[in-house]
């Protein structure tokens, strides 16, 4: 039994909207059982003036993946059984094929097909159809990483598992959840909102911050599987109280799903069926977060200690800051200093990967920049190492180690020089890409560089690109069919024995390693 502040809970509520600003949200915390605390601010339209409600039904976003892998367990069981039918959505694949449980545990190693919406000139707002995204998955050639090696979060894990549940069960999977979780959970108004140009209440999200402003998200994608369910805050408290009381019965999905996952040789891995496993103030929570383009949603649930916290905004705020500052206001957790940072540490790095690694002196410790999700907050221990709970960097000659826990990986970071300009015209012209079967053009004018993508889905805007070391440059992919977005692309150019530039190879974290030659 964990006894909680609730004073100091009712506290971090009330500063959510000037800690986290933007025009609405919803939170509430569930102990034992009961809701102890709820609060809906804000307005759900700002310009009809729309008030925000704990009844307000909500985009959760990718929240929706346990809940698929959920219907997956309830309806056809043993994952195993489907292995054969991955082929299927993969028939260019060249090598081992992910089974369905690692889809379920994101291990499958396969390239995002979110980030590659970019690639194949994909604009941030246009329509992308149902029928669109199987042909751009069964495109994919090669992965990251052998399955079941490595964690890379990858939407399309769950976007075939959609198709497999459907196929095999005959029935659509709204029915599915309806009858598997959302009836039992008593989550009344929850639905399938596939289509996002259409949200539920005519609620509307929205970019921006306070210093440019709030400005309505307009969104285009049709998603299934790996996101789409929208639901409120009551439908999700609901959830989160039938967490609760199957918390004892082992046949239970949510205990099935929220079993410690592993990787294929047996190292324990903190992702599985569609949720992440924390550890946050002491305590093992599970949960997930969700983001689409003017919504955020975190849940995260504390079995041992019976404690819940749901977080949606109506805006791009951090989240999961907003749950965790709950849960450490209602546990009463400390936060230490952290000890000063050595010299030497901060500076930007190539990885393995062929990814940038930013390390910037932070208020507190070091700020590691690498996946595109946010930064890592490193702190000094007591080795010498820089780490968090999922991250550690050890030097290593000139170079660093870069340890990530949660990915299951080790990787050298080499020293990459900082470099302010460079002759963008050596790299300008036409690129092409065997494993996409799509193309860019990059663009050199008066110092500045930029490239195009092209594809599947069009011709995207120009990107801007910036040299941060010899032969490698970022492309800034602020905006995309997906939120967040990729972000930062690496480009890392690659030269002939003559020493011209034969290609480039591209990547940022949800799709790495893909291959472009120059052809002129």
């Amino acid at each position: 039994m964990t006894d909680l502040n609730l004073a100091a809970l009712e506290g971090a509520l009330d500063a959510l909207p000037k800690r986290f600003p933007g025009p609405g949200g919803v939170a509430g915390v569930m102990k034992d059982g009961r809701i102890i605390a709820a609060r809906a601010w804000g307005y759900a339209d700002l310009d009809r003036g729309q008030a925000m409600t704990r009844a307000t039904r909500l985009p959760i976003c990718s929240i929706s993946k346990q809940f698929t892998c959920q219907v997956l367990l309830a309806t056809l069981g043993d994952p195993a059984r489907l292995d054969g039918k991955v082929a299927a959505f993969l028939p260019e694949f060249t090598g081992p094929l992910p089974t369905v449980r690692q889809l379920c545990d994101n291990q499958s190693g396969l390239r995002d097909y979110w980030a590659l919406t970019v690639l194949h000139g994909g604009k941030a707002e246009q329509e992308f159809r149902r029928e669109d995204a199987l042909p751009l998955v069964a495109r994919m050639k090669t992965g990251h990483f052998p399955p079941g090696t490595a964690y890379s979060y990858c939407n399309c894990n769950y976007r075939i598992l959609s198709e497999m549940i459907e196929t095999e069960t005959g029935t659509a999977l709204e029915d599915l959840y309806r009858r598997h979780i959302w009836g039992p959970a008593g989550m009344k108004t929850a639905v399938l909102t596939s289509d996002t140009r259409h949200p539920e209440d005519g609620v509307v999200g929205y970019e921006g911050n306070d210093a440019a402003g709030y400005f309505p998200a307009e969104n285009g994608v049709f998603w299934i599987g790996d996101a789409g369910i929208s639901a409120s805050l009551d439908d999700m408290l609901a959830y989160e109280g039938w967490i609760d009381a199957t918390r004892d019965d082992e046949t239970g999905l949510y205990r099935r799903a929220s079993a410690p996952p592993a990787y294929a040789d047996g190292t324990p891995a903190t992702y599985g069926y569609g949720i992440a496993h924390h550890r946050i103030a002491g305590l093992d929570f599970t949960g997930h977060a969700g983001a689409l383009r003017g919504f955020r949603a975190q849940r995260l649930n504390a079995q041992a200690a019976r404690l819940s916290v749901v977080v949606i905004f109506n805006h791009e705020g951090n989240v999961y800051g907003a749950a965790q500052s709950l849960i450490n206001a209602a546990l009463g957790a400390e936060t230490s200093e952290p000890a000063a940072i050595p010299d030497g540490w901060d500076g930007q790095w190539l990885a393995e990967d062929g990814l940038v690694v930013r390390l910037v002196a932070g208020r507190r410790g070091i700020n590691l920049f690498y996946n595109g999700w946010g930064p890592d907050a490193l702190d000094l221990a007591a080795d010498g190492s820089l780490a968090s709970p999922t991250v550690m960097l050890r030097r290593d000659g000139a170079g660093q180690a870069m340890q990530r826990k949660g990915d299951n990986t080790v990787q050298a970071l080499s020293p990459l020089p900082v470099i302010d300009a460079a002759d963008a015209t050596e790299i300008a012209g036409h690129y092409t890409s065997a494993e996409l079967g799509a193309g860019l053009k990059i663009e050199a004018r008066d110092g500045a560089a930029f490239v195009r993508f092209s594809g599947l889905l069009g011709s995207g805007r120009p990107e801007r690109m910036a040299p941060v070391g010899r032969d490698v440059w970022t492309v800034a992919t602020r905006r995309s069919m997906d939120a967040p977005a990729p972000g930062d692309w690496t480009a890392v150019v690659r030269r002939d024995a003559a020493g011209n530039v034969a290609g480039l190879t591209l990547g940022c974290w949800l799709a790495r390693g893909v291959d472009y030659i120059r052809q002129g």
